[in-house]
Parts: C-alpha cells; structure tokens; sequence
C-alpha cells in the first residue's frame, strides 16, 4: 500500500481517486463502511481508492491536555485499510494551518486542487475546516461545481444503537473486551516495542515482553487472556498485566504479557498484544508467594478461555 503525506505532491497515478475522508480510529464497523463503500465507487468507475486520516487526532490538537485516548496507531491503521482493499492512505497531519483553513477552501484548494479527488465519502456526521464550518451537504453542494462527486454513509446499528468509536473505548474502560471485539471486529490490539524490565516475572517463573501503552486507550486495569503477534507472523497464547503493577514500587504503567511455552527473546522487536477476555483487576499481594500462586490461577483461565475461542 503507498502512503502519502498531504504536504507532498499527489502522485499522477493517483490523481482522480475515490476518497474514504474520516479520522477512522478504530477501523471500527461503521468506518469499514465508509472506506467500503469508496472502494466500491472506485473499482466500478477504474479508479483508485484512498483513505484518508489524520496524525495527530485533531482532539489532540485542540485539547493537548486530554487523556490518551486512541485505538490505533497510525501503521495499524494503514493495515487494515490495505487488507479492506484501499490503494493508498492519505495523512493529514493536522496543524494550524489544517486548523484554521475555512471548509469552502478545504474543498477547492485541498480536495480538488491538490489531490484532485473525483468523489469523496463521508460518514453522515463528519465535519471539518475551521470551526467545523464545513458537512457533507457543503462538500456535495460545492464539490459538485468543482466536479467532485459526494456520497454520504449513515451510521451502522447493531441492537443498541450506532457504532462508535466511543463505544468502544467505554466497553475497554470497562473491560468488556468481548463487547469491543464485537463492534470492532476484532480484538483491540496493543503494538509497542519489547522493553527491557526489571525481570521480576523471570525471577518468579514467569518472564513478560513489556510494553509501553504511549498514546493508547487505557483499558481496564487488569490481567487479561491475550495472544501476541510476534514480527515473524507466528501467534501466542497469553496472560497479560495491563495497569501499575501495584504489588511492586515505583508503580509503573505498562503492558506486560507472559506467553505461555515461549523462550525466545523478543526485547527490541515490535509486537502486537491483543486483548481477549478480562479476568479480574489488579491486586496488591503481601508476598511474591502469594503473587506467583495467583498468576499460576490466571495463567491456567487464559489457557481454558483462548483454547474455547472459536
């Protein structure tokens, strides 16, 4: 998949695309909609299929001080939009001029100027330009005139209401990992590079690959039955800490997951760990006996429930 930066040139090759337009973090049920029905448009008229995003968020932008909220990185992302089908992803990569570009200059100077989209699609709700002046109804009215077409995509239900990137971050605080994989459609995966620890779960029988949670969604604290994607493809079945680790001091935030019969080393390498069930929030133990006892008892529920998954 070919990834471009907004600031560039747009290659000739990809001039006249079909446009997916959203933040689409998450690449959640309701987006893959979104970026369906673009590629759908593109492949009936022969043309390429792009997806655009934003790095960083604009949340984060206009409010630096929130907590961390994402459920993607950005390579994670540009993933699933090639395996949806996409030919390129397009970053916008949101700064004050982005900020502070009024939607009609949006349109003529960024959408059919610079990249020279054919059509654009949206979700219903999706706004943009300064004070989100601009909405479907002005890119479908002002695009037209500028000879790009607009197609809009309602919210996708399911039994409680419309799928949303919030709703998954609610199910995750409240460690419902079932309930975000179903809306997701698959499991919230966690990519961060093996750090090097204080190896206290090798001293106990049970060596972690750590990592840092940077600008992910905090889950629920907890320990989780998790499996690991490791860079050479192969998949491993897991317990993991997500949280502080309050039984030791300094607390230190961190994902810290044991796979079960692996004796490899994996610091440096970048992984995947993906959260399957919860089991049970963090504790603080009197003594490592007790702590090793307990993650023996968690070790032994991963097993049981990652072996019934279907």
């Amino acid at each position: 998949m070919i990834h471009l930066d907004h600031r560039d040139p747009i290659p000739a090759a990809l001039r006249g695309a079909v446009l997916a337009l959203g933040n689409f973090d998450g690449f959640h049920q309701g987006h893959q909609t979104v970026v369906g029905t673009a590629i759908d448009w593109a492949r009936s008229e022969g043309r390429p299929a792009v997806v655009a995003t934003f790095s960083p968020h604009p949340m984060r932008y206009f409010k630096p001080e929130v907590e961390p909220f994402r459920l993607t990185r950005l390579d994670q992302r540009m993933e699933l939009f090639a395996e949806a089908g996409a030919d390129a992803m397009l970053v916008f990569h949101f700064d004050e001029t982005l900020a502070n570009m009024p939607a009609e200059r949006w349109i003529e100077d960024v959408i059919a100027g610079h990249i020279g989209a054919a059509g654009v699609v949206t979700g219903e709700d999706f706004t943009f330009g300064q004070r989100r002046g601009g909405n479907p109804a002005l890119l479908k009215s002002l695009g037209a005139s500028l000879g790009v077409g607009a197609r809009t995509v309602g919210a996708v239900h399911d039994d409680v209401g419309p799928i949303s990137s919030s709703r998954i971050r609610a199910a995750l605080q409240a460690g419902q990992c079932e309930e975000a994989t179903r809306l997701l459609t698959r499991p919230f995966a966690i990519r961060g590079t093996v750090q090097h620890g204080d190896k206290l779960g090798r001293t106990i029988g049970f060596p972690t690959a750590n990592l840092d949670l940077g600008e992910y969604l905090r889950p629920r604290y907890g320990i989780y039955a998790v499996t690991g994607r490791l860079p050479d493809g192969r998949i491993l079945a897991g317990a993991a800490n997500v949280g502080i680790r309050p039984t030791f001091d300094p607390p230190k935030e961190l994902v810290e997951p044991h796979f079960f019969d692996f004796t490899g080393d994996l610091y440096g390498q970048e992984i995947d760990v993906a959260l399957h069930h919860f089991l049970r929030p963090e504790a603080k133990y009197d003594t490592l006996e007790a702590l090793t006892a307990q993650i023996a008892k968690d070790c032994d529920e991963a097993r049981r429930l990652l072996a019934a998954a279907p």
